[in-house]
């Protein structure tokens, strides 16, 4: 009675053993499910007990082959999580890691997704750590390499991932279906990266923090000796070097590129989030390029809008500098323009007491006008420029907008250079440039009517 419902069991047992124990089906559970209307399994709980336990015992004590590499030949590449804690919350970090079959060294780097361009911007960050591309990369049959699982080892590659491969050279190995053994050296080092590295939850300013943390840690591997070695891993990734593939003179560009067609409110959509985009280009048709850190819009060549990469679902990315030329025909507008309210939460104090004083002396929006043609000066002068600028109209009464621009070219060019010591340099320090005669200006003057 049993016989035909073993390949579903060991199907389920396979299942399972990749979930945590929680998420598991106990045998009873099994047996119930084959008892129903759908599969209709007449034998006894019994029987189905005993054979799942059997196929555990048999999965739990797998035995394999040791493995052994030559040098530069293999690089073994998987994903793995951890919980951190990322400006004061909590949040899973995806752990792309790369490990090296001859010298065991391993790269790591976190990211907040797993996406193609993070898959690819991985690799390269692992390559030019390593100093140079192993002839051999191995990987499971993750979405982000291939289309389609064909039978025996063939596989329909993606179309970006065969000229990401192509631009690097190597050649791509991916292992049997729910075999993740065949790569067991980076799959052991998930597990050793995570208790070693970041248990208990450890706390990050930044990914960026996160990301110097792991790369230290990868470092500080090259000290250590593996079991049956004479050499470090260090020493062993040195002579691995000599026979890596070559770095290709420019990086692969690790990006999704997509086209975009800004919305009304000057909005370009991608992975549910909109990017916001000048308003003088909404009519335009742009390019998307996503990178893992950031997003790029481009008109043909030019670009035209740059934002940090959100992986969070359905949020507007706003850049209030892309709304400013249209508020300043819309001046009343701009106290409930939503670009403006959010950098109004952030901006510093001085631009608030300075728009203030702007409204009171001039009436109808007219002061709100010259401020918003004040703040398009942060499209090429720092935040903080600007705001010591404002603070110094503010003392010498300055509310005009050629004033502040003069104080903000005064605050960000530096201080004249002291004069240079010619005392090396004799020849030099004969020479005299006589200073103007201020005076000949005085015939500019108006000397009477006729003049």
């Amino acid at each position: 009675m049993l016989g035909p419902y073993k390949a579903l069991l060991e199907q389920w047992v396979a299942e399972d053993e990749k979930k945590p124990k929680k998420k598991r089906r106990t045998a009873k559970r099994m047996y119930t499910v084959l008892r129903g209307a759908e599969y209709g399994y007449q034998g006894a709980a019994s029987s189905v007990r005993m054979y799942v336990g059997q196929l555990r015992k048999k999965v739990r004590n797998k035995v394999y082959v040791p493995l052994s590499y030559e040098a530069g030949e293999v690089g073994q590449v998987d994903f793995g999580e951890a919980e951190v804690i990322l400006a004061g919350e909590k949040v899973p970090a995806q752990l792309f890691l790369m490990w090296l079959g001859y010298s065991g060294g391993t790269f790591v780097k976190a990211y907040p997704g797993q996406s193609q361009e993070i898959f690819f911007d991985g690799q390269v960050a692992a390559c030019e750590f390593f100093g140079g591309v192993p002839r051999q990369l191995w990987f499971d049959n993750l979405k982000a390499a291939v289309l389609k699982v064909l039978k025996g080892s063939q596989r329909v590659e993606q179309q970006r991932f065969v000229a990401f491969r192509s631009h690097y050279l190597f050649e791509a190995h991916f292992c049997n279906v729910r075999a993740g053994w065949e790569k067991g050296g980076v799959e052991s080092r998930v597990g050793y990266v995570r208790r070693n590295w970041l248990i208990p939850v450890m706390e990050f300013p930044s990914w960026e923090a996160l990301n110097e943390y792991l790369r230290t840690q990868c470092e500080q591997e090259f000290g250590r000796r593996l079991r049956g070695r004479a050499e470090t891993i260090g020493e062993r990734l040195s002579q691995e070097q000599a026979q890596f593939l070559p770095l290709p003179e420019r990086a692969f560009a690790c990006c999704t590129t997509v086209p975009g067609q800004p919305n009304r409110l000057s909005l370009v959509s991608f992975a549910t989030n909109r990017y916001s985009v000048p308003v003088d280009v909404a009519h335009k048709k742009l390019v998307l390029r996503a990178f893992p850190q950031r997003v790029e819009i481009a008109d043909q060549h030019q670009l035209v809008a740059q934002h940090p990469r959100c992986w969070a679902r359905e949020q507007d990315i706003l850049d209030p500098q892309h709304y400013l030329g249209l508020l300043t025909r819309r001046p009343r507008a701009f106290e409930r323009a939503r670009p403006l309210r959010q950098w109004r939460e952030t901006w510093p104090p001085v631009f608030e007491t300075y728009w203030t004083v702007l409204k009171e002396r001039f009436p109808d929006h007219q002061g709100t006008g010259v401020f918003i043609r004040i703040l398009q000066l942060c499209t090429d002068y720092a935040e903080e420029t600007l705001a010591e600028a404002l603070e110094m109209a503010l003392v010498c009464h300055c509310y005009n907008y050629d004033g502040v621009r003069e104080l903000v070219r005064r605050v960000a060019e530096p201080a004249r250079p002291e004069p240079a010591d010619l005392s090396s340099h004799p020849t030099l320090a004969r020479v005299r440039v006589p200073p103007p005669d201020l005076g000949r200006f005085n015939q500019l003057l108006s000397a009477g009517d006729d003049a």
